[in-house]
């Protein structure tokens, strides 16, 4: 289902919930790890409705895996994504690259799978009894550590923590506040970490850890600015609450949507003051705001979001900032239609990607113009230092960006 912005009951509890770096001249733009197979297989536009190449069949821990659905095959040695078979058919929002073989997802039903061989095979290592939790957001510490969130009012909110590569959990927080509902978590390190709440009491609360996420603490909210009215975070990628790359300072950055207009907030000091500052993403709508974040930096970032309803336009999908978050600018060529991840490719200054239900789109320019170059339906997408990128989404689809 499409992602809806929550009205208490409704807005809540579907799925959504509350709701590179620079190429050298001559090149074809990228540069790194992902070289020039990559760039030439994002140039060219895709075929409608094919992802470039089915996987091949394999088995999970959970038994025999099916492909996820996919459009036409492309030549086997085309570059660009492919889908991996998961065995499931949940929504995977959550998503956490450790590198280009070692990735997590989270999903509906409690669904937590983990591969090390770079997508051949995904082992099921769900929560024992968490078949009724909504999961939206993984951050990954490592190949064997992993906090995933859990949305809902009350205590559907949850933390929960492994330190054996899913093998076992340890429940790390419980919302025991029927006002509250948690949308995204993010770390800034190995040891800082926030998760991001909707408003209480006309401010968004911030809950932090200081230990990896074995405790946590609700912040206090005397430096977080007032709340718009119907304004809240979307769980839809677990994009909403980010950091720049990690071991860099106290910088953290949340997107909301549905109030008057779709602002992005800052703090430099992890969570405990705030700036916001409105973006030109178009707001106004539960339906419409910034659903995705990403910083390759303190300086530079990219909002994505628009109007996460089928058939509604997002003429305003993507913004652009180069000062931290203080100034946004509207990108000059935005993606079609909405999107709701985002995330740099490494080792590129300028390169970018995009994935919402309607296709990836990829930037060149920093974000300032974007082209499609995928059609197949993916939520987010999460990228690692060492060049591995995977996107994941519905009906069981996790793809790795592959080069041959």
């Amino acid at each position: 289902m499409t992602p809806v912005r929550k009205t208490r009951t409704t807005r809540r509890t579907m799925t959504a919930g509350r709701a590179g770096r620079a190429g050298r001249a001559g090149r074809a733009g990228l540069t790194g790890l992902l070289g020039a197979a990559l760039a030439l297989t994002l140039a060219a536009p895709a075929r409608a409705g094919a992802t470039p190449t089915a996987p091949t069949a394999s088995t999970t821990a959970s038994g025999p895996a099916t492909a996820a659905t996919t459009g036409p095959a492309a030549p086997a040695s085309a570059p660009g994504w492919r889908l991996t078979p998961t065995g499931t058919d949940v929504r995977f929002r959550g998503l956490a690259a450790v590198d280009h073989r070692t990735a997590w997802a989270a999903g509906s039903r409690g669904t937590v799978l983990r591969t090390t061989d770079a997508g051949r095979s995904w082992r099921d290592v769900s929560p024992p009894g968490g078949e009724g939790l909504e999961l939206r957001d993984v951050e990954a510490l490592d190949a064997r550590r992993a906090v995933v969130l859990a949305i809902g009012e009350g205590e559907a909110s949850r933390l929960l923590r492994t330190e054996d590569g899913g093998a076992t959990w340890t429940e790390a927080f419980r919302n025991t506040d029927p006002r509250a509902f948690y949308d995204c978590v993010t770390f800034l390190d190995r040891r800082h970490g926030l998760a991001l709440s909707d408003p209480v009491d006309g401010r968004f609360r911030i809950l932090s850890t200081r230990d990896g996420g074995r405790t946590w603490e609700v912040l206090p909210d005397s430096g977080m600015p007032a709340a718009l009215p119907g304004e809240a975070g979307f769980a839809a990628s677990g994009q909403c609450l980010v950091t720049a790359d990690r071991g860099h300072g106290g910088d953290v950055w949340f997107a909301t949507g549905g109030g008057a207009t779709a602002r992005v907030f800052h703090s430099a000091d992890r969570g405990r003051t705030w700036t916001v500052t409105d973006s030109p993403v178009p707001g106004g709508d539960p339906a419409r705001g910034v659903f995705g974040l990403a910083f390759r930096d303190r300086e530079h970032g990219i909002a994505v979001g628009g109007d996460y309803r089928a058939g509604q336009p997002s003429p305003a999908a993507a913004a652009v900032t180069a000062d931290g978050g203080r100034d946004w600018t509207p990108a000059g060529t935005p993606p079609p239609a909405y999107r709701s991840g985002v995330a740099w490719l490494p080792h590129s200054r300028t390169a970018a990607l995009a994935v919402g239900p309607t296709g990836t789109d990829l930037t060149r320019d920093g974000g300032r113009t974007w082209r499609t170059v995928d059609t197949g339906s993916y939520d987010t997408v999460d990228c690692a230092p060492d060049g591995g990128c995977w996107a994941s989404g519905e009906k069981g689809r996790i793809a790795r960006l592959a080069r041959r």
